[in-house]
Parts: structure tokens; C-alpha cells; sequence
């Protein structure tokens, strides 16, 4: 028998394979018809004598399991719908923020910088902050504040809502939403 003929007549046996993988005839097909031509394509991979029929059903079971994978990963969007909502601000305002802030950074006394980044930045409580800076916690909090308060002034933050996209590129980012 001919390579061609027994991948025909393996035909039946992978499309109830296919079934009862994913329990659905029309993408049981779908697996058959591309487990096919994955075996068609790299049919002189498989060795003459060996079983034919195994050689096929790994080949589907194979396609099954990497499109499993695939499809946990997506989400479906055939309206488009879900793509015409996606925006992103532009990154060059968050990089002249991040100059910006370091350079704000840079101007506070040492020991409020360092406070701020130990608490703010490095996730320490006010306690752990404290023990490393050697000072009592009431100090650590008081210099936390004060470069806090300092920051805001130097890159004139009246609240968190100016930190970040400009006005114009957050309205335009914001109209897409509805």
C-alpha cells in the first residue's frame, strides 16, 4: 500500500480521534485537514515500516494541544470591537516625566531622597526605613512628607492627575473608551 493511500485510509480513524478531543465535528475536521498536511509536508520525516497510524495521531494530537495553548492566549474580536479600543498614551511624555523627576529627585536634601526611595520606591514600611537610616520612625515619616511635598513643588504637581499624559493626549486616548 502506497503512503498516500494509507493516510486516506487513516481518515475515519483520526476525524473520531479529533471528536473526542475537543468534541466538536466541524474543528475535528479542521484538526484532520491540517494534521494532514503538517504529516503531507514532512513526509519523508516518517520512516518506511514503522506504524503509520501512530506516526498520524501524534501529528493531530500534537496540532490539538498547540492550538489549545494558542487559543487560551487570545481573545476574540471578529467585530473588532475589542482593537478599536486599544490606545496607549505616547511614551515620549513619560520620558521627559522620568527626566523631569529625576532631576526633581536630585535637588532634595540626601537624607529626604533617601527616606523617599527606601519607603516609596523600595516598598520598606516606615519601621524598616527607620532601623536602616539609624533614626526614630516619627523621622523617617517627617522626611518621607517633606520630599514628598518638595517633589510636588519642584515639578509643580497640584495632584496625581498632572503627573503623567498631557491634556490633549489623554482626551484623545480617553474618546476612544465609549
Amino acid at each position: 500500500m502506497s503512503v498516500k493511500e494509507e493516510l486516506i485510509r487513516q481518515i475515519p480513524n483520526l476525524r473520531a480521534f479529533a471528536v473526542s478531543l475537543c468534541g466538536n465535528a466541524e474543528r475535528a475536521d479542521d484538526l484532520v485537514q491540517e494534521a494532514l498536511m503538517k504529516a503531507w509536508a514532512s513526509i519523508d520525516m516518517f520512516e518506511a515500516g514503522t506504524n503509520m497510524r501512530a506516526w498520524l495521531f501524534t501529528i493531530l494530537r500534537n496540532v490539538y494541544y498547540s492550538d489549545f495553548r494558542k487559543k487560551r492566549r487570545e481573545v476574540e474580536d471578529a467585530d473588532g470591537k475589542l482593537a478599536a479600543n486599544l490606545s496607549t498614551h505616547p511614551e515620549q511624555i513619560g520620558h521627559l516625566d522620568m527626566v523631569d523627576f529625576r532631576e526633581a529627585l536630585d535637588k532634595l536634601a540626601a537624607d529626604q531622597r533617601e527616606a523617599l526611595i527606601l519607603v516609596g520606591a523600595s516598598g520598606f514600611s516606615y519601621d524598616e526605613a527607620a532601623e536602616i537610616c539609624g533614626c526614630a520612625v516619627g523621622t523617617v515619616k517627617s522626611r518621607v512628607n517633606r520630599a514628598r511635598t518638595r517633589l510636588a513643588e519642584l515639578l509643580s504637581l497640584q495632584s496625581g492627575a498632572d503627573y503623567g499624559p498631557d491634556h490633549q493626549s489623554r482626551s484623545v486616548v480617553d474618546a476612544r473608551k465609549f
